[in-house]
């Protein structure tokens, strides 16, 4: 069993190869771009801030597709630039710009598999230097509301839909109500969306941060009962590591109904008289 959309993957060896492709262009996303983009990334890679670059300035919402144009039209991407992304995290943070950019119709995109752990781990070359590149001319689209989902929607199917909880288990039982790797994101209460699955989002990588192999990932998800057959959405607490899991069951599964709910649990759990289950 292969994955159902492997083009989407390169490995380190591809992207040391293309380091100088002017058709490819490599960004790095990180939870903290001053502890590891600052401090030495991929040479020729740009740095695509999450908090800054992902995110609206104002609402509680990623990017708008005005904000995305920009943003990749700023680091010189053009409609027939392949966009490499990675970051830390095994890759948790590059996942949710993959998610966002293809929101507004950015398709030309790939995953470093193992990201920055990976890269590091080979002692792969680094650079501090920060490139600059000729303005792009891509074009945004959408918004693609096939891949993602608001509160009513949730609420209003629920029971219905093969709902996706891909925290930890204690935040799935209530017993903490942030991650340790993300303390500054944290929920009012404790608990989970009645009828989730708990598949936490790790549980799809290798000790290296590589993506395990479909037929490992197929049985992850299948003996929860999250099948190809069944509309799937992913959550977490604010939409970030639930973007991962999105990624391996749309691209490396092939399942043709994944949605996300980026609100998530950070949202849900604010509501009164919203049901909870711990």
């Amino acid at each position: 069993m292969s994955y159902s959309h492997p083009e989407v993957l390169v490995d380190t060896k591809w992207v040391e190869d293309h380091l100088n492709d002017p058709k490819v262009r490599i960004a790095e996303v990180d939870y903290d771009p001053t502890a590891n983009y600052v401090l030495g990334h991929v040479p020729g890679s740009v740095l695509i801030d999450w908090k800054v670059d992902i995110n609206d300035p104002v609402a509680r919402n990623i990017l708008s597709k005005e904000a995305c144009q920009e943003l990749l039209q700023k680091i010189g991407i053009n409609d027939d630039t392949t966009l490499v992304l990675y970051g830390d995290f095994n890759n948790w943070f590059a996942a949710f710009a993959f998610w966002a950019l293809a929101y507004y119709g950015c398709k030309n995109m790939k995953l470093m598999n193992g990201g920055r752990k990976k890269w590091l781990e080979e002692d792969k070359a680094l650079t501090k230097d920060i490139p600059t590149y000729p303005r792009g001319n891509f074009k945004s689209s959408g918004p693609d509301n096939n891949i993602r989902v608001f509160l009513r929607y949730v609420g209003d199917t629920l029971g219905s839909k093969a709902l996706v909880d891909v925290r930890s288990p204690k935040e799935f039982t209530g017993e903490i109500l942030a991650p340790p790797e993300y303390p500054t994101e944290h929920a009012q209460r404790g608990g989970h969306i009645p009828g989730a699955a708990n598949i936490p989002w790790a549980q799809a990588v290798n000790e290296d941060g590589t993506f395990k192999s479909a037929e490992e990932l197929q049985s992850l998800y299948t003996n929860n009962r999250v099948t190809s057959d069944k509309e799937v959405i992913s959550y977490c607490i604010v939409g970030g590591r639930s973007n991962h899991t999105w990624f391996v069951l749309s691209y490396l599964l092939g399942y043709p109904n994944v949605r996300l709910y980026d609100g998530s649990w950070a949202e849900w759990s604010t509501l009164i008289g919203v049901p909870i289950e711990k």
